[in-house]
């Protein structure tokens, strides 16, 4: 089964403008992200979706593999979507251009919870570490049924614990977005329309579980946090000039 990796890379950014493009360490972020994915064993190719000129150019300095794409896409899944249909491929993996650190291994992982199983799509989830990532909503958290799927995403901390203070945050999950899909099903989840769920939660992926489909975590120890803000970009160099890469 042939299975790209394509990387959405959007321009704007509300918290941080600009911020694939930015410089991190002699390299825009989204070069980082880029050479991390082909450090993957099972997929076949990596493309950067990009919704900009600016963009494109930027990424065509040291790959060959960037696809311009219609810039008014509402999502980054609209986006992968956009460039699966133009490459004949049997399973897609979005993986966000914020991703510096991105641990390609979770990619192999994913494509093996495809090749094995009956779901659709699959996703990360992790072990969350403190209180303070649990009240966080702009950490997504996930609710999980005994064989791993989805049950439900939220930004609030769910399960919500009526009887007791919770002690262990590490019994609560949170979710990485990466995911790989089908490639017949990512044409097919682009035209649903926005769901309920979504739109409250303003989280695409429950449009999928709001219409009937399984979402298969895969859950690793922990990840690294993406660059949303001048602080992540500011503790990304300080990452790579302690550990000696700069």
């Amino acid at each position: 089964m042939k299975a790209i990796i394509v990387i959405p890379a959007r321009l704007r950014s509300t918290r941080l403008p600009d911020k694939v493009i930015l410089d991190l360490a002699g390299k825009p972020v989204i070069q980082w992200v880029y050479e991390a994915c082909l450090r993957s064993k099972l997929h076949q190719e990596v493309w950067i979706a990009a919704d900009s000129k600016k963009v494109f150019d930027i990424c065509r300095e040291f790959t060959a593999n960037v696809i311009m794409t219609d810039p008014d896409h509402p999502s980054g899944t609209d986006r992968i979507a956009e460039v699966a249909a133009n490459i004949p491929c049997d399973m897609v993996i979005n993986v966000q251009g914020d991703e510096p650190f991105f641990d390609a291994t979770i990619v192999d992982r994913l494509i093996s919870a495809l090749q094995t199983g009956s779901e659709v799509m699959a996703s990360v989830c992790a072990p969350i570490q403190t209180i303070d990532e649990l009240n966080n909503p702009n950490l997504v958290k996930v609710v999980t049924d005994i064989n791993n799927n989805a049950v439900y995403f939220s930004r609030f901390a769910i399960p919500y614990a009526r009887d007791w203070e919770i002690e262990d945050v590490t019994a609560y999950k949170k979710h990485m977005g990466v995911y790989v899909y089908r490639a017949d099903f990512l044409a097919d989840f682009v035209k649903l329309p926005v769901s309920f769920l979504e739109a409250t939660e303003k989280l695409e992926q429950l449009r999928a579980i709001e219409n009937g489909y399984k979402i298969k975590m895969i859950e690793v120890e922990d990840f690294e946090k993406g660059i949303d803000t001048p602080e992540d970009l500011e503790a990304a160099i300080k990452k790579l000039t302690d550990n000696g890469t700069i």
